[in-house]
């Protein structure tokens, strides 16, 4: 392992983000001698972003902390193709109404971990349609387009891939790989940005920038990828069993996301504490030398408490433990819905698990069932067809479902 004598880059390095860079040497001494400006590209593909992009949202929080000048790019120009990397078909195209919709969306998110202002090294959220929407098509390709080797193009693992499966890769989907090295070109002429970080998955991309920028007169750029992170089992992150864990509180509570923490597998828990919280590494090789349990809590309080605030984080440690623990209800818990008409006339279990979001489908429900998985105020339920009237209703006013051990919520009549 390089030892790095610039703070962030060591940094970096200490705690497991870098997979690859363009050039070691030069990029530490870069970030020894400047302040440096970095920019990692964001896909407006949802109105959230999940957890497999806090890695890379974590590297601009570094790179701030340590003295240096983020930039968080929002794709509102390159949404428009859609990053086809890895991809085995065609993304969905977007409407740019669609669009500025996720970006806002998405915005939500960085305030926690960068600060924005107008100190010279405050961080920057900037938009790709800005210089990419009113771009001359022929003069593009002039310009810029005469520097892309199509048979170099062909080369990367990206295209490759999806060429080896023999998927078509329309002629806007190869685009992509232009617009974003002109992104980088740009970045540096407008704002000074020196680098550009990412997964490794995009490392293509990077370098071609770095060339575009070789050939039209910038200075050098540079490129580091972080490694692709997949759970000790092989799961990829930001993936459960009921979907996508995402970022923003509007679309997974900090109870939900405190759990999906909680429930990391042993093997992954230093990992991760070094990956996603702020904790020194003396700090977390004593949590780790602890129990593992309570460093799972750990993980999950301090990666919440970063992302939807300290109390929001205690409260759903205070929740979990009331429920796991004390054995008691917890009214914070996921909460939906019913009206007590509908709860009068009963309520089938499938659609009840649905409702609350233990299940994604009356199917999914039912395996659920039949695997005797699923309870109602703590008792199994072995019949799919069962109906929950109001004769289940706790003291509390509530119905506590369950799915396992740790995954509940609460169906409440209003």
């Amino acid at each position: 392992m390089t030892q790095f004598k610039s703070e962030f880059l060591r940094t970096l390095s200490e705690r497991g983000f870098i997979h690859q860079t363009s050039d070691d040497t030069g990029l530490d001494e870069l970030f020894c001698t400047e302040t440096v400006t970095a920019y990692i590209g964001f896909d407006p593909t949802a109105s959230s972003l999940h957890v497999g992009s806090l890695i890379q949202i974590m590297m601009l929080h570094w790179l701030e902390r340590t003295g240096h000048r983020a930039v968080a790019l929002m794709g509102g120009g390159t949404g428009m193709v859609g990053d086809p990397s890895f991809k085995d078909e065609a993304r969905k195209l977007m409407t740019t109404d669609t669009i500025d919709a996720n970006i806002n969306g998405i915005k939500q998110v960085f305030s926690n971990y960068l600060t924005f202002g107008d100190a010279a090294k405050d961080a920057l959220m900037l938009n790709n349609a800005e210089w990419l929407m009113p771009l001359n098509y022929l003069e593009f390709l002039r310009d810029v387009g005469q520097h892309f080797s199509i048979n170099r193009m062909l080369s990367f693992d990206s295209v490759k891939q999806r060429l080896d499966r023999e998927q078509s890769l329309s002629f806007l989907e190869f685009n992509y790989m232009i617009l974003q090295a002109y992104d980088f070109v740009e970045l540096n002429r407008r704002y000074g940005v020196r680098l550009q970080m990412g997964g490794s998955d995009q490392w293509g991309n990077i370098v071609n920038g770095i060339d575009l920028g070789h050939r039209l007169g910038t200075p050098q750029l540079y490129a580091l990828t972080s490694p692709l992170l997949t759970t000790a089992s092989g799961a990829k992150m930001g993936k459960s069993l009921n979907g996508a864990i995402w970022l923003n509180e509007d679309l997974l509570s900090a109870y939900d996301f405190w759990q999906y923490w909680r429930n990391t597998e042993d093997a992954d828990v230093e990992r991760f504490l070094k990956l996603y919280t702020t904790l020194p590494l003396d700090e977390i090789a004593r949590v780790i030398a602890g129990d593992i349990n309570e460093a799972k809590k750990r993980l999950a309080t301090e990666v919440t408490a970063m992302i939807r605030g300290r109390a929001a984080a205690e409260e759903a440690a205070e929740t979990a433990r009331a429920t796991f623990e004390a054995g008691s209800i917890d009214l914070s818990l996921p909460t939906a819905t019913v009206t007590h008409a509908e709860l009068a006339g009963g309520v089938g279990i499938l659609a009840a698990l649905v409702t609350v979001g233990l299940a994604a489908s009356n199917g999914e429900a039912r395996r659920h069932v039949k695997s005797g998985a699923v309870r109602v105020n703590d008792a199994v339920i072995d019949d799919d067809k069962l109906a929950i009237g109001d004769n289940a209703l706790l003291e509390e006013g509530v119905i506590k479902l369950s799915v396992g051990k740790k995954r509940h919520a609460l169906l409440k009549p209003v």
